[in-house]
């Protein structure tokens, strides 16, 4: 068995990871199965607005038991990989900076792009496998024309994942397999019960895997608490902007750590129409609130961008941005206006452009890149 041959599944203890280690091994592919343990659950569990116990999440203990009984069941090597301290430097607390600057940022994607492959293709090649493959729907190949790997939406447009995808490189594109690009959601736990195995109709993990609950604030809460760190204050006003630019106060916040563009519950006042965050002010503490029409933008920026299916442009382009996970690609004409920057405008105005999230660009099916909201 040389390197090249051994192929190392990222197993999170989920049907889909766990259907593609069941392919690879039927189609005689030498597997390893690889699970990163990322974050400790049960370590901020029962603290003030924390629940006492943890369960039915991403990467949870029941999660790693899983992956580890169908590594058994297949007869496959395992190996679980400790990797907690580089996801809380890599992933938490650049997602507790973020949401105190008031930015509302997505961990999943942080995770995607500077830890998970990382990770996984370098643990990968100390065990001698050259390639991994991962349960994510999403599809890749090598253009020979324009001599680049390409990144695409999958066959299943329900569970496209390409969203969380933007950051990999074309190194890593390059040595890593996705079986599901090409498959449908029911078909895959068909595949995982005929293949005898017992988590085929478990269901899919929704929740963030370090915050149980799902209360942003509270976790922030707590975790600073575990630090010995105060919550910062970031109290100050609830604000409206009129049509002339004069601003009245609505109301007191108690930080703006618990408010994020397009929020309409929690806010504390009350109003005969409907209100909305438009825009959170970190210098001012000011949460600038408004109707469902003041939503609606036309424009804009990003950074820290990544070019996956083309070269940085050098000239306007048409593409189509997805400005969240569920959203659906928006045309728009994109350009770059300084190195590492670029403005996008919309064709038609979108709702809730959030600092913090991620805007991938597309490219009919392809992903031609992507970058962080300013």
């Amino acid at each position: 068995m040389s390197q090249q041959d051994t192929i190392a599944v990222a197993m999170s203890g989920g049907v889909d990871s766990s259907a593609v280690a069941a392919l690879l091994h039927a189609q005689g592919h030498p597997l390893v199965g690889l699970t990163l343990q990322l974050w400790n659950q049960r370590r901020l569990a029962g603290r003030e607005g924390m629940p006492a116990t943890v369960q039915g999440r991403c990467c949870s203990i029941d999660d790693v038991y899983d992956a580890r009984h169908v590594a058994e069941h297949l007869n496959i090597p395992y190996y679980l990989v400790n990797a907690q301290d580089r996801f809380e430097e890599e992933v938490v607390r650049p997602f507790v900076s973020e949401y105190l600057a008031g930015r509302t940022p997505i961990p999943c994607t942080l995770c995607n792009n500077h830890l998970k492959f990382d990770q996984l293709l370098l643990t990968a090649r100390q065990i001698g496998a050259e390639r991994i493959a991962t349960g994510h729907y999403a599809r890749n190949h090598f253009d020979p024309v324009r001599n680049r790997w390409v990144l695409s939406r999958p066959a299943d447009r329900s569970k496209d994942q390409t969203y969380f995808l933007f950051g990999l490189t074309q190194a890593q594109l390059s040595r890593t397999l996705f079986p599901l690009g090409e498959m449908q959601k029911p078909a895959v736990r068909e595949m995982a019960a005929n293949h005898g195995l017992d988590l085929a109709q478990k269901p899919d993990s929704q929740e963030i895997c370090f915050i149980p609950g799902g209360s942003y604030s509270d976790f922030l809460k707590a975790y600073l608490d575990e630090q010995g760190q105060p919550l910062p204050d970031s109290s100050g006003d609830l604000v409206a902007t009129s049509p002339d630019g004069s601003t009245a106060v609505l109301g007191h916040h108690e930080g703006i750590h618990s408010f994020t563009v397009g929020q309409r519950k929690g806010l504390g006042i009350s109003s005969p129409d409907p209100l909305y965050v438009l825009k959170i002010h970190p210098d001012s503490h000011k949460v600038e609130v408004g109707t469902d029409d003041q939503l609606l933008s036309t424009r804009l920026t990003a950074n820290r961008l990544n070019w996956v299916s083309i070269p940085e442009p050098t000239e306007p382009i048409r593409v189509s941005i997805k400005i969240r996970h569920r959203h659906e690609p928006a045309p728009a004409t994109l350009r770059v206006i300084a190195p590492d920057q670029i403005e996008a405008i919309f064709d038609e105005p979108q709702r809730a452009i959030t600092p913090g999230q991620s805007a991938v660009f597309y490219q009919a099916d392809e992903v031609a890149g992507g970058g962080w909201i300013l």
